[in-house]
């Protein structure tokens, strides 16, 4: 009896769930069938037709998910969109329906299985009907207004509709109206002719078609090739026209272009390049400089190792060697070179060795150390050994700056002077002998801008503490690049 009984409370609640099931059911085929009635006689209107199918799903949300209401509202609402979006031409009044329509995706996105027919194969409601309604608009006014060298109203109309357009409706404009557009226009593009770079109307792309552009890229780098076997190395046009593609470009295609193209002839500007302290012109030096940020870091050292530094020793040690050299002038020059490298290139290992290399025969000749001239180019092959010692040296100083008075602390192969002068180097600070002065008689060096001398015997160092005074104390290698840091900052 008592099995009974739950059994019959366990029917009876089936039953009232099914009752009420059965009365929305009837409450929701009146709902629509009002609507069909005022379809049937002319009398329905979009903004009514919303507002029925929202009541409807606030009220009956379950039954309006399991009965697929949505695709029903859909049908409806097809035709009187259609007549809403009759003549609009998206490219010029983008933001024309946003509002609408986002109604709309509130109302058909759903969040479970909406397809139980087969007619609609995969899509959603909301999905088929921006396919029917929006979709087309888009691809005849793309395809007959959109120019791809203009970008900015086809971005601005997919900006203005990122949050309405569905994937599948994004993915049927990206194949079929912008990258036909693109293609042939890339593939129309004269770089001999046409003052606008491409990458000015390609570049706004690229954060949305994504891998599509490597298709894009092999053109354009066939395109750029074929002008830049005649460039020459003054043409600073080049440098605009090609570096944005550094980062689009795959790392590998990149540098093939550049040693192709670009790495012969900053060569050739290079070899031809005179250094004349007495009346230098600095037009093909600063051409190949620009390239620094777009050229492989490898590349760029060792062609100016090769072409330049070469160069750029001798003439120093031609100078240090002539009668009654003008030191203060040698200094500014020596500055003046290490400024017109960029940044990129002072970080270099390389390239800091070879401009201290300069420094040392300069600290040599002042004091009066006799010069051995430097190797020519065709030897330059290899990195000397002494050279290596003393950057290793440099980097241990820099790594214990600290480092100062203990007695019989050894920096590898070097003397106590030239490890603090390897220190300036790698700090990207001058280390100079200052002529014609000294202090109870040490010669004095400049540091930066601090002045100091050097006791190699006690291994300790020695800065003024004012310029023109005679208050000297021993300190630190950080405590000097701290004295150095608060005068450039006065």
């Amino acid at each position: 009896v008592a099995s009974l009984v739950r059994e019959k409370e366990k029917v009876a609640k089936q039953e009232a769930l099914q009752k009420h099931q059965l009365q929305v059911m009837e409450t929701i085929a009146g709902v629509l069938e009002q609507v069909w009635l005022d379809d049937t006689a002319g009398l329905l209107m979009l903004r009514g037709l919303l507002k029925t199918f929202q009541e409807l799903k606030l009220r009956h949300e379950e039954e309006f998910k399991m009965c697929s209401v949505a695709w029903i509202a859909c049908q409806f609402a097809h035709p009187l969109l259609i007549r809403v979006f009759q003549g609009w031409q998206p490219l010029q009044n983008p933001l024309f329906g946003l509002e609408v329509m986002s109604s709309w995706k509130d109302l058909l996105q759903c969040d479970q299985p909406y397809d139980f027919s087969d007619a609609t194969e995969s899509m959603a409601p909301y999905e088929q009907l921006v396919s029917e309604v929006i979709l087309p608009a888009v691809m005849i006014s793309g395809t007959n207004s959109w120019e791809a060298r203009d970008p900015e109203p086809m971005l601005c109309f997919l900006e203005s509709w990122e949050q309405l357009l569905p994937p599948i409706v994004l993915h049927s404009i990206l194949e079929h109206v912008i990258m036909p557009k693109l293609t042939a226009a890339v593939e129309s593009w004269d770089p001999r002719r046409e003052k606008v770079p491409i990458h000015v109307w390609v570049h706004p792309w690229l954060p949305t078609l994504g891998r599509r552009v490597e298709t894009l890229c092999d053109s354009i780098r066939y395109k750029l090739s074929s002008v830049l076997h005649v460039w020459q190395a003054h043409d600073a046009s080049a440098y605009a026209l090609l570096s944005p593609w550094k980062g689009v470009f795959d790392p590998a295609s990149w540098e093939d272009l550049i040693v192709r193209y670009i790495i012969p002839k900053l060569k050739m500007a290079l070899q031809e390049f005179q250094i004349n302290p007495a009346n230098q012109k600095f037009d093909q030096f600063n051409s190949v400089m620009i390239w620094a940020s777009a050229v492989p870091v490898h590349h760029m050292v060792h062609m100016l190792e090769v072409d330049f530094f070469s160069k750029w020793q001798q003439v120093l040690y031609h100078w240090l060697c002539s009668p009654s050299p003008d030191f203060n002038e040698i200094t500014n020059w020596y500055k003046g070179w290490r400024g017109l490298f960029p940044p990129e290139l002072l970080a270099n290992e390389r390239i800091r060795m070879l401009l201290t290399a300069g420094l040392e025969m300069m600290n040599q000749a002042a004091e009066g150390v006799e010069l051995v001239q430097p190797v020519a180019r065709e030897n330059l092959g290899y990195l000397r050994a002494t050279e290596k010692r003393q950057f290793d040296a440099a980097q241990q100083a820099s790594q214990y700056p600290a480092y100062r008075s203990v007695p019989g602390a050894a920096m590898g192969d070097m003397s106590f002077k030239e490890s603090i002068q390897a220190y300036a180097a790698d700090q990207g600070l001058l280390f100079m002998p200052r002529v014609n002065k000294s202090y109870n008689g040490k010669p004095v060096y400049e540091f930066g801008s601090v002045s100091i001398f050097i006791d190699s015997v006690k291994r300790l160092l020695y800065a003024q503490l004012q310029e023109g005074t005679n208050r000297w104390s021993s300190v630190s290698l950080t405590q000097l690049l701290e004295m150095n840091r608060m005068a450039r900052s006065h």
